[in-house]
């Protein structure tokens, strides 16, 4: 690559905010970098690297993508015209035991990604949430798992077991708000370049207290 590269992965500073982002994608191996420049998304990872002319960048798709190590964690999947695709994800693997955020620096990134891509006015299909089969096959699991754990706690208040019946709230209202949050957040839709979607980008920075 031409440019250099910040060797942590996160952004420079706030001279390069919005312009530049890296995570790392595991523990072993190269952060995943990625920078918007005058001519186009250059990116490096996985031992490849690229720059794609944001008139050529086909797809863009915003997901929630949550794992047991981080709840607050987004991703990003863009497509060029040739099929080629590329993930960022708003988390970056520190330790082995730590997943780090990088809302600031992903949410930047992003919007400055968008406003690139307006300018460019090429043919692009923006996307949010996950595809139409996951997300069905995800509200029936929901709807399923609803109906078991009814069916057992119903079970457990008859035969007077209220240790499994308050075990058993307490399970559905830790399964409803993390499976459900996803199901909410990763609904499918298009969106357009004058409304990002909130609910797949991470919360805003607060402004200072004056």
């Amino acid at each position: 690559m031409s440019t250099a590269r910040p060797e942590q992965p996160t952004t420079a500073g706030e001279s390069t905010l919005g312009t530049r982002y890296a995570y790392k994608a595991s523990l072993i191996g190269s952060a995943h970098e990625f920078e918007l420049t005058e001519q186009g998304l250059s990116w490096e990872a996985r031992g490849k690297s690229g720059m794609w002319p944001y008139a050529d960048i086909a797809a863009v798709r915003l997901s929630y993508r949550p794992v047991s190590m981080q709840s607050r964690r987004f991703r990003a999947d863009i497509e060029h015209k040739s099929g080629q695709s590329i993930a960022i994800f708003s988390t970056s693997w520190q330790t082995v035991a730590l997943m780090a955020p990088q809302d600031r620096d992903y949410r930047a990134f992003i919007e400055l990604l968008h406003a690139r891509l307006r300018a460019a006015q090429g043919r692009i299909a923006l996307v949010g949430g996950i595809g139409p089969l996951t997300y069905a096959g995800g509200c029936l699991l929901l709807a399923l798992v609803a109906i078991a754990i009814a069916g057992l706690l119903a079970r457990a208040v008859a035969t007077g077991e209220f240790a499994g019946a308050l075990f058993l709230v307490g399970f559905a209202a830790l399964f409803g708000w993390q499976m459900g949050g996803f199901i909410w957040r990763n609904k499918p839709r298009l969106y357009t370049f004058d409304e990002l979607p909130e609910t797949l980008l991470p919360a805003p920075p607060r402004n200072p207290a004056k």
